[in-house]
């Protein structure tokens, strides 16, 4: 049994801690929202903490799910953050989508304490955290990688080991820069043949039984016909996270002309409100704009 702690109990947060919790460990818990912390503790038998630092006090292993770059930096290197109680030996897993440069930085003044640092971003959305199914990408060394496996074991099924601090990172920001130009293509799709008199649902089926099939669109376009834009992933973490991949793609010298539209699109719907929601509200900028709904 070892000695976990997790920081950040958001909308996926919550439920890794309570895995790693239900796992048989005991579980020091922080949020932003006090409150949090206190459901967690005695909802799961957590421990509360009042900051970062109290939680690295009673860790050995320490988590963290938040939602950009400066809460990452803040609760890890900041005052009463995580650096200023950890242990020598203490291992960190960050889950956090962050900035690739930001998480390098931060892996070197942790290593001044001893503390060992992975960049670990997953993937699955609030469901996969809740059921335990979450996808994870992970920098850093191989070695506190595999000591760290077996916790991660207890939140996630798909694990993939991509090399050198950063690297999880980049991976995690390829994968949602794919993501959003596909639902932005979905939009445009199926805006185009709803407007021209087709059938959504026909245009779905269509769909899924052609070349164009795709995951993604396969479990979002339900949600968009029954018009149910309930958050797993928001447009403003999409949002985020495009943000973050142009900004890595810029410091490579590699141009993403589409993705820079349809971060541009994402925007769009958060000016007209739709930041809190799932992403897949997105559409409604393009359904506003040719003036129909694409429903069931």
């Amino acid at each position: 049994m070892a000695k976990l702690g997790f920081l950040g109990l958001g909308l996926m947060g919550y439920s890794m801690a309570r895995n790693l919790a239900r796992g048989g460990h005991p579980v020091a818990v922080w949020s932003h929202t006090a409150a949090k912390a206190r459901q967690f503790a005695k909802e799961e038998k957590g421990i509360p903490c009042d900051s970062p630092k109290q939680v690295a006090e009673q860790a050995e292993f320490v988590f963290l799910c938040v939602g950009d770059t400066a809460m990452a930096e803040g609760v890890l290197t900041g005052t009463n953050g995580l650096v200023e109680g950890a242990k020598p030996g203490t291992i960190v897993a960050d889950a956090s989508t962050i900035a690739p440069a930001a998480s390098r930085v931060i892996v070197q003044k942790l290593a001044l304490k001893g503390i060992h640092y992975l960049d670990a971003p997953c993937t699955g959305s609030t469901p996969g955290a809740t059921g335990g199914t979450l996808t994870f990408m992970v920098g850093g060394s191989q070695e506190i990688f595999e000591k760290t496996k077996p916790y991660l074991e207890l939140m996630g099924k798909q694990f993939y080991y991509c090399g050198a601090a950063g690297s999880g990172l980049d991976a995690k920001l390829t994968q949602n820069l794919i993501l959003s130009n596909i639902m932005q293509a979905f939009n445009e799709g199926m805006v185009l043949s709803t407007k021209a008199g087709i059938d959504p649902q026909l245009m779905l089926e269509i769909l899924n039984n052609s070349a164009a099939k795709s995951g993604l669109i396969s479990y979002k376009a339900p949600f968009v016909l029954k018009r149910d834009f309930t958050t797993n992933f928001s447009t403003k973490w999409m949002h985020k996270d495009i943000g973050l991949a142009l900004d890595a793609a810029e410091e490579q010298g590699v141009p993403l002309p589409l993705t820079s539209i349809t971060r541009q699109m994402f925007q769009a719907a958060i000016s007209e409100g739709y930041g809190e929601l799932d992403m897949c509200s997105t559409i409604r900028v393009l359904e506003r704009w040719a003036g129909v709904e694409v429903k069931t």
